[in-house]
């Protein structure tokens, strides 16, 4: 049995794991890297392993860094099956082929302009899939799994789908694996919740193992605790729209455009907001994932499924507008004040969220407030880390606004919430940390006891 990482290896994104048991190979994700060039360069790059020769892959859950590469996967030749929870399928979906277009937009955009410029047009990279390759690989999309129920994928490997509590859907993986008489079991967590959230259950409780692959995004801090994180919000949204403002969250369309409407509409409800402000959800992707969100209520926590049980939208208030169309995406940059916008991505590297950063931060009345985690090198870590100037479609334009970041939003879990976790996973013998900056992962490791902490390196392999 051995164990492979072709992606999130020092770095945090771009999962993708291999692992080797009798005869199956067995891959957990298979992401994109996002982030500055040099990542987004690596999209192109070999897996580090032969497309074809995977018989599974099982998918954790549905954000671009953990399936984005799957079309990219089964167009080089991957003819296996894919499985992941119900919501992880129409998730994966509309993010997959929202990536395709993306990719198709960037590519005739950099084609346009190269004949414009009369370059040599084989210059111009393609994109790396289209939409018909996304569609093609909803094709492999096999059988559903439900939390706690043992998947039986071959004789001698047994694949359980734990909830993760980090979105919709979102698993940790346990798998049970025999070999020549010898059994291992493996936990790879995904990407992992924190408690006590709104909308999503608890990250389930993990069961004792041998090998631990665990997530380090936040290995190394503490989230701010989620009430003030809340009172926080509000505070802003007050002091914006009350000095004739603007505020602009930068949002990530899934699980934190949804908590956000979740909040918002208990402002409102319980007068928290104190000014009446147009909420535009700015974002077609956020505007599906919030319809499937309202198709899974088995994902629900016990409070927003008796919301949903007494006809009570968690999503939906007064004054709040889904704006898919590119014309009302374009009104919205005429309104100088009143407006709350959300808008991706949340790392603001594409998106709507670009026009609306060009048209609000260099006003000191606005405010631009980051929910999320921000990787290095895209344009959402450079304003936070204190940029006075940025460059957006081109155009160096000063920052004025007034820049908060509240952590307490984080989907992932904090370096106490996973020391938690992992404390429940028994004594395993190994510890792989991916997922993460590099210190981050030096963090984290130093707090991990009875195990032996490994930071893996791209396409390194261990015996299991």
């Amino acid at each position: 049995m051995k164990i492979s990482f072709h992606g999130a290896a020092k770095g945090v994104t771009g999962s993708c794991h291999l692992i080797e048991c009798g005869e199956k190979r067995i891959l957990i994700d298979c992401g994109l890297y996002q982030g500055g060039h040099e990542l987004v360069e690596e999209n192109t790059h070999d897996f580090g392993f032969d497309p074809s020769s995977i018989d599974f892959l099982l998918l954790t859950h549905a954000h671009l860094d953990h399936c984005g590469r799957i079309p990219l996967l089964t167009k080089k030749g991957f003819k296996g099956a894919v499985i992941t929870t119900a919501a992880s399928v129409e998730l994966a979906r509309l993010v997959m082929l929202d990536s395709a277009g993306l990719q198709e937009e960037e590519a005739a955009y950099q084609l346009r302009k190269a004949k414009r410029r009369r370059n040599n047009l084989a210059t111009v990279a393609p994109p790396l899939y289209t939409t018909l390759d996304a569609l093609n690989s909803l094709e492999f999309f096999g059988r559903r799994a439900c939390y706690n129920t043992p998947e039986q994928l071959a004789p001698g490997i047994k694949a359980t789908f734990l909830d993760a509590g980090h979105i919709l859907g979102s698993s940790s993986i346990f798998l049970e694996l025999e070999e020549n008489g010898t059994h291992k079991n493996v936990l790879f967590s995904g990407d992992l919740g924190y408690s006590n959230r709104a909308i999503l259950n608890n990250p389930a409780t993990p069961p004792n193992v041998d090998v631990v692959v665990m997530e380090s995004t936040y290995g190394d801090r503490l989230h701010k605790q989620l009430q003030p994180s809340i009172e926080e919000l509000y505070s802003v949204i007050n002091e914006t729209i009350g000095h004739g403002g603007n505020v602009i969250i930068p949002t990530f369309a899934m699980e934190r455009a949804q908590e956000i409407l979740y909040f918002l509409r208990e402002g409102i409800k319980h007068n928290k907001v104190h000014h009446f402000a147009h909420v535009f959800l700015d974002s077609p992707m956020a505007i599906s994932a919030t319809e499937i969100f309202k198709r899974h209520s088995e994902c629900y926590n016990a409070e927003t499924l008796n919301l949903f049980n007494n006809k009570e939208d968690p999503f939906n208030f007064s004054g709040l507008h889904f704006t898919r169309e590119t014309s009302e995406s374009m009104s919205i940059s005429q309104i100088d004040a009143g407006a709350i916008i959300m808008a991706g991505s949340g790392m603001c590297t594409g998106g709507r969220v670009r026009h609306h950063l060009k048209h609000n931060i260099w006003n000191k009345k606005c405010s631009i407030v980051f929910v999320g985690f921000a990787a290095y090198g895209t344009l959402a870590r450079k304003i936070i880390d204190g940029a006075k100037s940025v460059k957006i479609f081109g155009e160096d334009i000063p920052v004025r606004a007034s820049i908060h970041t509240i952590g307490g939003f984080s989907a992932h879990a904090d370096q106490a919430e996973l020391v938690e976790w992992h404390s429940k996973t028994g004594q395993p013998a190994t510890t792989y940390l991916v997922h993460g900056e590099e210190k981050s992962m030096i963090q984290l490791a130093s707090t991990l006891k009875d195990t032996e902490v490994k930071i893996p390196t791209l396409h390194e392999k261990f015996e299991l």
